[in-house]
Parts: C-alpha cells; sequence; structure tokens
C-alpha cells in the first residue's frame, strides 16, 4: 500500500535509508524495517503546500496572485529570506573557487554569475 509524506524533506530522507538499505544488502544498519514504496501527494491535493504554491504559479496567475503566494511562503515558511541566504552562500563559495587558466570557457565563473544574479533578483523580491 503506497504511503505519503507530507514533506519533501521527508521523501527525500526515506528515499536515503532505501539507497542505505540497497548498499548494505537490503538492510540499513540500525534498522529492522524493510523498505516500502511511497509516494508523494499530488500538489493540488494541498494547494498551501510548497508543491500546491508552485502548481499555482501559472502563466494565467495574476500578479495579486502571485503577490499572495510569495507572501504566504514567506510568511509561513520564512523561506524567501532562508532561500536568499542560500544562493548567496552557493555564489559565495562558487567565487571562492574561481579561476581564470582558459578565458574562453569559464564554467565556474557562468555559475557564480548566474547565482550571483538570483542572489540580486531575490533581496529585490
Amino acid at each position: 500500500m503506497p504511503e505519503f509524506y507530507p514533506s519533501i524533506s521527508e521523501a527525500v530522507g526515506a528515499a536515503m535509508q532505501h539507497n542505505i538499505r540497497l548498499a548494505y544488502g537490503g538492510k540499513a544498519p540500525g534498522s529492522d524495517t524493510p523498505p516500502r514504496v511511497r509516494h508523494l501527494p499530488h500538489p493540488s491535493a494541498d494547494p498551501y503546500s510548497v508543491p500546491g504554491m508552485i502548481a499555482r504559479l501559472t502563466e494565467t496567475a495574476t500578479p495579486h496572485e502571485v503577490a499572495g503566494i510569495i507572501e504566504e511562503v514567506n510568511g509561513a515558511l520564512g523561506a524567501l529570506p532562508q532561500l536568499t541566504e542560500l544562493v548567496a552562500a552557493a555564489a559565495d563559495w562558487t567565487r571562492a573557487r574561481l579561476t581564470f587558466e582558459s578565458p574562453h570557457h569559464n564554467p565556474t565563473f557562468e555559475t557564480w554569475t548566474r547565482l550571483a544574479a538570483a542572489t540580486g533578483m531575490l533581496r529585490d523580491v
């Protein structure tokens, strides 16, 4: 019987446990429960969950609806400041690894510029 997770983090944790069990021949260290198949609920099942809010962000959504969704996410989860910090930290991490050995092809520099731009956009929001 399929089981549902209330959050993505729990689903990811269960998937990681499943992979650990596979690596140890079907039994994870310190775990006696067998792996089970689990499914995430459809976004329409809860329109106020993060997947549900993402599903509500369609091309036909009005600016007022989009602003409301962003306020819901930011107010309920405090996600926007945390996401901004995460992207900024990723940009800092990438910047620390910049090298200019190949000026014509520098994927690290391209990644850093995109992360820095995303950080700026998130701060503007």
